[in-house]
């Protein structure tokens, strides 16, 4: 230790620890090198460099300043162990106090969010919400809800980055409180980056995500209380069931969609996009007559990527228009979709 100036350094209150009580590598060797010094260190021979690691082992205990403030004394780490222990104690005990006054603390503010004027009755009725920002916060006030399940079924998967986010910051919480969640999408959604992280991001919490390679309903289940169902083809519009028998029969119908599922290595390297299921599904809707805006719904895709696939359709087939297009894809679709016929004919 070099000699530097006299430094007055205050010790902490006598038998009061910091909250943090973590050694740090710089405190533990300027520990060290005082016992290495025969177990005391002047004031006048702290390094300046020192000196944080100082004031970290004098608000630990682990080192006691003499009366006078010109030397320091270390302490035996025995001794300071049983002190930390008693003083953890004594905060755990405090702890479990404040969790048994919680609930008491917060009745009052539990007692208004009850009492408030509810959006829907939770005895058998079914409400029907326009608004999409009403719906998204009414989905979000029971997924806050929420307290041992949440199911959905997303037919597409190329959700919006920004709703993806959302969700995340929702579907953590509520997975790391110890609630199940479990979600059926289409095919589509390995192929879209956005929706791959979020899977894979929320996998290592529990969550549970399969695809399915046909028509499903969408839907939100919570708790089995209450299901959100849509109201309208385009998706503007939300229907919230809370008859249980309703409700009931949306569980079974999840249930049964997601036995057919097929499990999902999320974040997986060999994990292979499936872009060729996609335009296979979009191939037989449009030879069954579907519009693009119909597949896109059907699906849950946005318009603006079932016309990619429609283009890289036209292309192949060497059609000028959708019409054109769907009459030559006619009796294609079921038998594999793009292509079927020619490679009928080739063998």
């Amino acid at each position: 230790m070099a000699t530097g100036g006299v430094v007055r350094m205050s010790r902490a209150e006598p038998g009061v620890l910091p909250a943090d009580l973590e050694l740090d590598p710089t405190a533990r060797a300027f520990y060290l090198d005082v016992v290495a010094q025969g177990g005391w260190v002047k004031s006048a021979e702290v390094r300046p460099a020192d000196r944080p690691a100082l004031v970290r082992l004098l608000e630990l205990g682990l080192v006691r300043g003499l009366p006078g403030g010109t030397f320091y004394s270390a302490v035996s780490p025995r001794a300071y162990l049983g002190r930390a222990a008693w003083t953890l104690r004594r905060r755990a005990a405090g702890l479990l106090q404040q969790a048994e006054e919680l609930p008491a603390a917060l009745d009052e503010l539990a007692q208004a969010y009850d009492g408030a004027p509810r959006w829907i009755d939770r005895t058998g009725t079914v409400e029907t919400v326009q608004d999409r920002d009403s719906i998204r916060h009414r989905i979000a006030q029971l997924v806050a809800d929420a307290e041992t399940e949440i199911l959905t079924a997303q037919p597409g998967g190329d959700r919006p980055p920004d709703h993806l986010a959302w969700a995340m910051a929702q579907d953590v919480p509520f997975l790391r409180a110890g609630g199940a969640m479990r979600t059926l999408y289409q095919p589509v959604a390995r192929t879209d980056p956005a929706t791959s992280a979020y899977a894979a991001a929320v996998a290592p919490y529990g969550a549970r995500i399969r695809v399915l390679d046909e028509d499903f309903q969408r839907m939100l289940i919570f708790d089995r209380l209450v299901a959100v169902i849509p109201a309208s083809a385009d998706m503007g519009s939300a229907a919230f069931v809370c008859d249980p028998t309703a409700v009931e029969m949306l569980v079974e119908l999840f249930e049964r969609d997601w036995r057919r599922a097929e499990r999902v290595a999320w974040g997986a390297p060999h994990m292979i996009p499936d872009n060729c299921t996609v335009t296979h599904r979009i191939a037989r809707l449009l030879a069954g007559g579907l519009s693009r805006r119909g597949i896109a719904a059907r699906l849950g895709l946005s318009e603006r990527t079932v016309a990619g696939h429609l283009a890289r359709l036209r292309e192949e087939y060497d059609a000028e228009t959708l019409f054109q297009l769907g009459w030559l894809m006619r009796g294609t679709g079921e038998r594999g979709g793009p292509g079927a016929e020619r490679d009928a004919e080739a063998g």
